[in-house]
């Protein structure tokens, strides 16, 4: 018998109080200064290099550098900020509100300016079989796209100690990594 009495003192005091929820939606949550919701781009500052991508723990961010798009599934992030983070650009940033409730799940995709070819005159390639790569560093916002393409594995980037390093032996001289900088900010020499 003593404990069916436990349980009615419980029920009796939750009874008389206040509840300990809010009347969504008709009272809206007021979210502190520093809580981190919602993802946000500046898209036409991304280089779509697809570093926030990596770095996002629930695979929510998905980025497609040939279309410039940057898709965020809403109810699959996690709001851990890894992507502002990591963002070389800084065209993340969490804004302080929530995704609103939907049956569905939520995708935004956001479509990036398209690049404009500049026309080039007829010029001979330029012979690099005996040239090196070399970055300016001034230029380079560390995304790490030359060594993730370079076949030969011969560049390495640190983001956080802001470094580019190159194995000279190990290099092939093929040019990926001068195609596939976003800043174009690699020349052989």
């Amino acid at each position: 018998m003593a404990k069916p009495m436990k349980f009615a003192g419980f029920a009796l005091k939750n009874l008389f109080s206040k509840p300990a929820t809010y009347g969504y939606p008709f009272v809206k949550k007021e979210y502190k200064e520093r809580y981190r919701g919602k993802i946000v781009i500046d898209i036409d500052d991304c280089l779509f290099c697809g570093l926030c991508s990596r770095k996002c723990p629930s695979g929510a961010i998905t980025v497609d550098r040939n279309a410039r798009t940057w898709s965020i599934e809403r109810m699959g992030c996690v709001q851990c900020a890894n992507c502002v983070e990591g963002c070389p650009k800084n065209c993340l940033h969490t804004e302080n509100a929530y995704t609103d409730p939907a049956a569905e799940k939520v995708v935004d995709t956001y479509q990036g300016k398209p690049v404009e070819k500049k026309e080039e005159a007829a010029a001979p390639a330029e012979d690099i079989s005996d040239k090196l790569p070399v970055a300016n560093l001034d230029e380079c916002v560390f995304c790490g796209l030359c060594a993730k393409n370079c076949p030969a594995n011969a560049i390495t980037v640190d983001r956080p100690n802001k470094t580019w390093t190159l194995d000279e032996s190990a290099c092939a001289h093929c040019g990926v990594c001068k195609a596939k900088c976003p800043k174009k900010c690699i020349e052989f020499k």
